[in-house]
């Protein structure tokens, strides 16, 4: 439990990501394929996860002792 409370910006910020990648390929996604990332949906997905939790993980604070 200490885990998810510690890391929930991380995890806040994968789950926005894994949205917002999906309605990126959605609405502006590559079609004929030769785009890695946005020809397929899962890739475009887990990147924008990948993206989010990167992201928010910059604004966690680490407790110092």
């Amino acid at each position: 439990m200490i885990f998810f409370r510690k890391y929930r910006l991380t995890f806040i910020g994968i789950f926005i990501g894994l949205i917002v990648g999906y309605v990126y390929w959605h609405e502006a996604g590559c079609t004929s394929g030769t785009c890695y990332i946005t020809s397929n949906p899962l890739h475009s997905s887990l990147y924008g996860g990948l993206m989010g939790g990167l992201l928010l993980n910059l604004f966690t604070k680490e407790k110092s002792k």
